[in-house]
């Protein structure tokens, strides 16, 4: 069973995605010094869309900058319309320019 407390910790970083930038699952996991949970973060992800407070998980794709958790926002294109409506341009499911958006909690936060 995943550990609530480590959830929490994930939709804390998630939140202070700049509006127009994207990070990754990994990244998130190294940052919070769980460099090998990228999955725990894909499922904390998974169970955002009932938190109380709004986390803009479309935001966070895989290292590739593929939009790997569209399924689990209510419809195959909400998560790419939700990207497009911050000025970023996906195309087949993957961000362009991925390195461009990308922001690195490790280097934008101190923890």
């Amino acid at each position: 069973m995943a550990d609530p407390s480590f959830f929490e910790k994930v939709y804390e970083v998630v939140r202070q995605i700049p509006y127009g930038r994207v990070t990754s699952y990994g990244a998130i996991a190294s940052y919070l010094g769980s460099a090998g949970s990228s999955r725990m973060v894909g499922w904390a992800m998974n169970s955002s869309h009932g938190t109380e407070t709004y986390v803009p998980a479309h935001r966070v794709v895989n290292r590739n900058g593929v939009l790997t958790g569209k399924h689990h926002f209510g419809g195959p294109n909400v998560m790419k319309q939700l990207l497009e409506s911050e000025g970023i341009k996906v195309n087949n499911d993957q961000i362009v320019d991925f390195k461009k958006h990308f922001w690195n909690p490790a280097t934008e936060l101190k923890y």
